[in-house]
């Protein structure tokens, strides 16, 4: 990829519709950066699944909150980074999907999933709210011929 990073960032609405918008540009930029179709899926999951949080649980629907959207081509990586302006959360606090007890609730789902299908993953608490999932998917490997 390239030597240099560049940068994209996008303020978002709090709504349902905005998921959609970033999943799409999200594969997009993928695809620019020369991921698989399979990887972009996997992508555009793992962006839909952190926005969707960040509407419901994050924002709670507010439309006086913002979601806030990155994605950096960085030299070795694609890094995306999704914040909102809730209160946080600790992810410690977040129900194992997995767990007996867990297996039917829907929450915990999307960060499980996001896991999966990213190389990295990180949630953070900037100093100005919210929450932020940072994310990120190295660059696949060039082809041998």
């Amino acid at each position: 990829m390239a030597a240099e990073t560049k940068h994209i960032a996008v303020t978002l609405e709090t709504l349902l519709d905005s998921v959609d918008l970033a999943e799409d540009m999200a594969v997009r930029v993928a695809d620019a950066a020369g991921f698989d179709e399979d990887t972009r899926y996997r992508i555009g999951m793992a962006v839909r699944e952190a926005m969707i949080n960040a509407v419901e649980y994050g924002n709670q629907h507010s439309r006086h909150k913002k979601v806030h959207l990155s994605l950096d081509l960085e030299p070795e990586k694609l890094v995306i980074h999704i914040r909102d302006e809730g209160a946080g959360f600790e992810l410690e606090e977040v129900p194992d999907p997995l767990a007996e007890e867990n297996l039917l609730k829907t929450s915990g789902r999307g960060i499980f999933l996001i896991r999966a299908f990213m190389d990295e993953f990180d949630l953070r608490r900037p100093p100005q709210g919210g929450a932020e999932v940072v994310m990120a998917k190295r660059y696949p490997a060039p082809r041998e011929e």
